[in-house]
């Protein structure tokens, strides 16, 4: 076998090397099936997850639960100390009793003591009046005597409008004070259950925020609560893709729990609003099939699919110029018309053909 010159040699490996690059950079496009999807981050919640808050101020006196404990709805979780309110329901039960309606018969009795003897005396002056009136007109008895008898019933009419006003009032007070005292024992009865925080509904406790012997406030959280077993997705998506969004589209989700798997879900819920400070609407998903184990808070990224096609011309996204051009093998410039796309590929519409070949622009 005869061998090249060195010189030779050297200068055909220069020349098969350019050529080979040139070649490595053309790629044809592909027939095959893409799918448009919005990316989205967010985390994992249980359904119905929420922070218990106390309605009062105070020290914690008992932590009733532990982490991860079971509860249903209406179950302590907290006990704050309540001894003034205690104070207040008792001195509010002594109130009531004294101001009961039993126990003020007797102001009542004195009263209406003094109307039936008012209205005795009216009776009384009246007919004595009517008799003087009689013997008047019958020319016995002087003006004197009549005067004295009107004047004797008008002060008994007076008398008796006094008493009955007195024992009307009287009575309406004694019912007032009654019911106000009552209606004090139901508030001070109300408030000390205020100081027992209890469950707003059936669940887990996933975290106590406070423990015994530290002060709470209506401000701050004690405890996030949330359902057991059943989770959702929490995903914030931007809002140049919102208008793409509607529930009912399929959501492909990966964990960095769960490294190498996907799962899917369905997109369930939409916020109306957007979050000014993130610029990105809030929506939910649920899992079709949720992976054996969860935690609220875990991070997930996800796509959602809002249209595929199964087959279709496509090219790497590289490969585009502009947004709509591709630069063919020859180095020409061509206007293209695309369609759906990813983060790898684009859909090619108008323009080219599969037998064409293209020039990656990076290179």
């Amino acid at each position: 076998m005869k061998l090249l010159p060195f010189p030779a040699f050297l200068f055909l490996l220069l020349f098969l090397i350019p050529a080979c690059s040139q070649q490595d950079k053309l790629i044809q496009p592909t027939e095959e099936a893409i799918t448009e999807s919005v990316y989205a981050s967010g985390t994992i919640k249980t359904i119905n997850q929420y922070q218990l808050y106390a309605t009062v101020s105070g020290i914690i006196e008992a932590v009733l639960v532990k982490e991860g404990d079971l509860v249903k709805k209406g179950s302590p979780i907290y006990k704050i100390n309540n001894d003034l309110v205690q104070l207040n329901l008792e001195n509010a039960r002594l109130s009531a009793g004294f101001a009961a309606e039993e126990n003020n018969r007797n102001r009542l009795s004195e009263l209406k003591a003094a109307l039936d003897y008012s209205a005795s005396k009216f009776k009384t002056d009246s007919s004595l009046y009517k008799r003087q009136q009689e013997l008047w007109n019958q020319g016995i008895g002087t003006r004197n005597e009549l005067d004295q008898r009107q004047l004797a019933m008008e002060n008994a009419a007076s008398t008796l409008e006094a008493n009955r006003r007195r024992y009307s009032e009287l009575e309406r007070q004694i019912r007032f004070n009654a019911e106000q005292a009552r209606k004090q024992v139901e508030i001070s009865s109300q408030q000390q259950k205020d100081y027992i925080i209890k469950s707003e509904s059936d669940g887990k406790v996933y975290k106590l925020l406070k423990e015994k012997g530290e002060t709470v406030n209506p401000q701050q959280p004690i405890a996030t609560l949330g359902a057991a077993t059943d989770f959702l997705i929490e995903l914030l998506v931007d809002e140049y893709d919102i208008a793409k969004i509607k529930t009912g589209q399929k959501v492909i989700v990966q964990l960095d729990s769960y490294k190498g798997q996907v799962f899917e879900a369905v997109l369930t819920r939409m916020d109306p609003i957007m979050d000014e400070r993130t610029r990105s609407f809030l929506v939910e998903a649920q899992f079709e099939k949720a992976p054996e184990q969860l935690y609220p808070n875990l991070t997930a990224e996800a796509n959602i699919i809002i249209q595929t096609k199964e087959k279709t011309l496509t090219i790497p996204r590289n490969y585009l110029v502009q947004d709509s051009f591709v630069l063919l093998e020859n180095k020409e410039k061509r206007k293209v018309v695309t369609g759906l796309k990813d983060y790898k590929k684009v859909e090619i519409l108008e323009g080219i053909s599969a037998t064409d070949k293209l020039l990656d622009p990076l290179k």
